[in-house]
């Protein structure tokens, strides 16, 4: 047998030993994840997994509404906005206040300025973790 031969077959082992270790329910893959932004007064998709909908509550506050709900609340998610200047104006996604909701179901997020006032962005990331 040649060495690509065994390369080959090694990959192939691996491949097979993983598959069944790692799947859709694994908890280190996303169960939700979404790009989107507030671009000429609408919410723009841009690309998204598992998440139905993005509604602009107000200015720089969202909910996200996932398509398949979480098992229950106790998910993380990080989320990441694109500053709306070249100047370094920073923007940052937050969850400021008791009315911000986690269920199953949805989460809320909100935009924000570094000086702590909520401000729209072009492109908002958030990933979800269960």
């Amino acid at each position: 047998m040649s060495l690509a031969s065994r390369i080959a077959a090694l990959a192939s082992r691996i491949g097979i030993e993983v598959q069944t270790k790692i799947d859709a329910s694994h908890p280190g893959l996303a169960r939700a994840w979404v790009c989107f932004g507030h671009v000429g007064n609408q919410i723009v998709v841009r690309a998204a997994h598992n998440v139905s909908s993005v509604t602009r509550t107000a200015a720089g506050r969202y909910r996200v509404s996932f398509a398949t709900p979480m098992p229950d609340v106790n998910y993380c998610w990080t989320a990441l906005a694109r500053s709306s200047t070249n100047s370094g104006t920073q923007r940052i996604a937050v969850v400021r206040a008791t009315s911000d909701q986690k269920t199953a179901q949805h989460v809320d997020i909100a935009c924000a300025t570094a000086g702590g006032s909520f401000a729209d962005s072009t492109e908002i990331n958030l990933v979800v973790y269960r």
